[in-house]
This record gives C-alpha cells, structure tokens and sequence, in this order.
C-alpha cells in the first residue's frame, strides 16, 4: 500500500504495511503493535501551533467542509512543542504512541503513559506541560461534530459523541492501555491511521466508517445503556420541538429569520430556544443559518458557471464584498479559489 499524498506537508511516498485479512483478537498488546507498526514509516512533525492560535487561545484550523477530519502526528519535547494552551470547535482524540505526556484541560491535569488516549473537551482550554525528560510521539485525531452527527442524522447517532460531551465527573475521559477495551480501539486507530495516509480510492469513505467504529467502541467504554437511552430520547424530544423551524430554514434559508421569530414558531422563549438550539445543532442559531447559506454557495460555486455576484444574491447576500468575506472565513478561501479547486471537469 503507497502513500504519495502531495498534499501533507512533510510526508514521502512511502509503502504502509498491507492491512491483515484475518480477525484479529482484541488484545491490547497486539493491537498497540499493530498501530506502532503502522506509524513507523510515517513523519511526526514538531508541535509548533502558535503560528495559527489568536489571542484568546482560538486554534484556527482549515478542514475541507465536505470532509472535515484530519490526523495529526507530532513529536513533541521540551524544545520544541507549543506552550501555550488553545481551544477550537473540533473535537479531538490524542493517543500517546511513545513517551509519556503531561495534558492540561482547564483545571484538570493528566499524566498519559504510552497506549494512554485522552478525548478532548474542545471548548476548553487544553495543551502538553512540559516536565524533565519530555519527549513524546502523539496521534491526533480531530474532526468536526457534523462528520458523525447533524440535525438530519438519526437520533441514535448521537451516541456516538456521548464520550466527549457526558461527563458525570471532572477529569477527562481516558482510555488507559490496560482496559479491557484498549484491545479493539487500537485495532481501529491502525485500520484508521492506514486508510487516512494510504489516500486510496474512497478513503474519505473508509476513514468515516472507521471512525464510527471507533466511536462506538468509545461509547460503549464509557456510558452505560441507561445513559445513552436517556441521552438519545432527551435529544430527540428537543430535536422534535425544533422540527418546525428547521423545515422552515431548509426551504427558505436565504430569507432573514430572527432568532425570537424562531422561538416563537415553536412556541418557546428566546432563552430556551437557543439553549435548545445550540444543544441540538451544535452551534447557535445565526451560525446554523448561516452554515446552510455557506453550504449552498458552495454547491454552486462546485456544480455551476454563475458568477460570483449572482450565488451571493440566491443565497441572501445584498453585498457580493461582504459575501466574499463571509465566505472566505467560512472556507478558508475566496469563491472563485473554491471553485478552481473544487469545480468539475468542464463540459464538452
């Protein structure tokens, strides 16, 4: 298996070990070979973030928005790693390959031994402490919460983030390598590391439905059935009193809607329904909104020759500027860099 990716910084092509077809058993120790093994030939660059935190510890980070999941590996010591600590709206699993890591996630502090995984409570703050003798290799797995779960997915899904968001105590959620459940996330972290750097044919495919795997072992680790069945019915009563607005907003999501009119075409308060909101849809309501205008300039600048100017007025812009603006916060790139990179083949 080749990997040739031109587009990660710092990697070679390189051949990855072809992955087993036989089951493998869920041991610890095998599957922690098994994922060292696969990381061998692979670059761990230096934990240098500062270039992309701000000033309120914001770690900015370009995810395609059709695929938004990536995987960091770092190599980190006391020389070189970032000191500062950060948040960001992904949410983030670290593995510790070699080493030992001492992790900061707001007032809580962990010591991660290696096979020790830890699943990052994103809007806090959180970042490596240095301490005599650092020198760790990491993988990092980070993605956005819509990759797994949208207002559109099935209510069930939602377990699948109850590991980062379900906490009865404060520490972090850690998976040590003595778990019983150790054995089978680490047979996926390899499965996910291979498809991931490999970049084979549908590899985004694979890399999501492994990661679902992986979330589920998670899950099933840390919360009970009583727990996720309560989760998922308080979710999907609370997805049930927004159903009418959210249809609404998918056949008229270019026309203004203020938040109180929201609330009151579903019969709730200002407060609650963007408590509710922000609940169910993993943002605020205007970020929800303005996500699905975002999403449909972006298929058509993909899927149509119309200028610029013309998809920000069919998407609710009265100012193309301010439409460029908004849309490369969004994506990272101005429209027309969108479609260069993102357009089709032209027609015959």
């Amino acid at each position: 298996m080749v990997f040739a990716s031109k587009g990660i910084t710092g990697y070679d092509p390189i051949r990855l070990p072809e992955p087993k077809n036989t089951l493998v058993a869920n041991d610890a120790s095998e599957g922690f070979t098994r994922l060292q093994t696969c990381s061998l030939p692979l670059a761990f660059r230096p934990h240098d973030l500062s270039y992309s935190v701000d000033r309120t510890g914001r770690h900015e980070m370009e995810l395609d928005i059709e695929f938004p999941f990536a995987i960091n590996l770092f190599h980190l010591t006391s020389k070189r790693f970032t000191r500062s600590l950060s948040w960001h709206d992904r949410l983030e699993l670290t593995l510790v390959l070699d080493g030992r890591l001492r992790f900061r996630m707001g007032d809580d502090e962990v010591q991660l031994e290696r096979g020790d995984l830890v699943m990052v409570d994103n809007l806090r703050l959180h970042g490596p402490m240095d301490f005599p003798g650092f020198n760790a290799r990491v993988m990092v797995i980070c993605f956005l919460k819509e990759f797994v779960y949208s207002l559109g997915s099935p209510a069930p899904d939602y377990a699948f983030l109850l590991p980062f968001y379900s906490r009865e105590e404060r520490q972090p959620h850690l998976l040590r390598r003595t778990d019983p459940q150790a054995g089978p996330v680490y047979q996926e972290l390899a499965e996910l590391m291979q498809c991931y750097f490999a970049r084979g044919s549908l590899f985004q495919l694979g890399c999501k439905a492994i990661l679902l795997r992986l979330l589920y072992h998670l899950a099933r680790r840390f919360q009970s059935l009583e727990v996720l069945r309560a989760e998922s019915l308080r979710h999907q009563a609370h997805a049930e009193q927004l159903k009418k607005v959210l249809i609404h907003l998918e056949a008229h999501f270019v026309e203004p809607l203020a938040v109180g009119q929201a609330a009151r075409m579903v019969g709730m308060s200002l407060s609650a329904f963007s408590k509710v909101f922000k609940r169910v849809a993993g943002m605020t309501f205007l970020t929800y909104v303005m996500h699905l205008r975002m999403s449909h300039a972006a298929r058509l600048l993909r899927e149509s020759t119309r200028l610029v100017g013309e998809i920000a007025a069919e998407t609710g812009f009265a100012d193309q500027s301010y439409f460029v603006r908004r849309f490369r916060r969004h994506f990272g790139q101005t429209p027309l860099a969108y479609r260069r990179a993102h357009a089709g083949p032209a027609p015959a």
